[in-house]
This record gives structure tokens, sequence and C-alpha cells, in this order.
């Protein structure tokens, strides 16, 4: 079986391919906190999208977010996949919170 990259993959109807974005990290006091006590981030770049959704009559409802834009989404939204050994997550256009 062949192993899909990023470039290859095309997400069907209103999914979006994501790369998350990680933020700065903080230290306070001196606290390091472990990568396992750590929230997984909520920000990211949209890498790929579908065509968009069919409603009831057939007709195609364009996407929202385009190839490029950062977006804030859910913390347990998206599937988590893995790509060219890099993490992404695929989730609907309804998961995603807004546009930065």
């Amino acid at each position: 079986m062949a192993v899909a990259t990023v470039k290859q993959l095309k997400p069907l109807s209103d999914r979006v391919l994501v790369k998350a974005v990680e933020k700065e990290e903080e230290r306070k006091g001196g606290i390091i906190i472990p990568d396992t006590a750590k929230e997984k981030p909520q920000e990211g770049e949209v890498i790929a999208v579908g065509p968009g959704k069919r409603d009831e009559q057939g007709k195609l409802t364009p996407m929202d977010v385009k190839v490029g834009d950062r977006i804030l989404y859910g913390k347990y939204s998206g599937t988590e996949i893995k790509l060219d050994d890099e993490e992404y997550l695929i989730m609907h256009q309804d998961d995603i919170l807004g546009i930065l």
C-alpha cells in the first residue's frame, strides 16, 4: 500500500486538513510543564480544503475557509492523522470556530 503525502490528500465534502500551530511555551516562576501535561493546540493553518457540502437539492455550498487561513477550532475537534512524518487534523468545516 502506498503512503499518501500531504500534497496528494484532497479532503472530501466540507472537510479541512489542518496543521496545528504550537504556541510559544510560557514559563512562569521557572516551572517547566512536561509535554504530557500540556493542552492540545487549538489554533492551526489550513493546508487543504474540500469542495464544499451539498444541500438537499444537490447545490454545492462553497467553503468559508481557504488554504493558508489561520483558524481556531474546538479542543476535541477533528481526527489526528500522520502524513510525511508530521501530525495533522482532518475536520469538518463546522468544527472551525473562527478565522484569525
